[in-house]
């Protein structure tokens, strides 16, 4: 018998849904986060240096941006039976207001091992100017069909 695992081939892609953040959707994820932290709320904070860094405006929150990843790996796991098991990312570009941003996953591995089978993938999203604001390495598992 095949199985949605079976049926997975190292170097194919998942695309994720575009995401819009606005200023309403940021103050949004604040209140849900209890991160009020300025750099997400406050303008006049922001034109100040942030750190090393000239952010020029408020900020989407990371973990908004997880968030956004994380629905794309659901998406596309749990209608074939899979349960989403790691992830990690790292920031590489803010996203503002106005912005876009598309995650995406290439397979880049499959294990199977005495009590399950792996699937490993690449993130990276990027804006609507094709730059990368986010790249990590999920992994996720298909239990059960070993």
């Amino acid at each position: 018998m095949t199985t949605a695992f079976d049926l997975i081939e190292v170097g194919a892609r998942i695309q994720g849904v575009p995401f819009s953040p606005t200023r309403e959707s940021i103050r949004e994820f604040c209140d849900a986060s209890l991160d009020y932290n300025p750099l997400h709320l406050d303008d006049e904070y922001m034109k100040n240096s942030f750190g090393k860094t000239q952010f020029g405006g408020i900020i989407m929150h990371g973990m908004n941006n997880f968030g956004v990843i994380s629905k794309m790996i659901t998406d596309w796991l749990y209608p074939q039976g899979g349960v989403h098991r790691r992830l990690e990312t790292r920031w590489k570009a803010p996203v503002k207001p106005g912005d876009t941003i598309t995650p995406a996953g290439t397979i880049t591995s499959k294990k199977v091992t005495g009590k399950s089978q792996w699937v490993t993938l690449d993130i990276v999203v990027r804006n609507q100017r094709d730059e990368m604001v986010a790249q990590g390495e999920a992994l996720v598992e298909f239990p059960g069909q070993v």
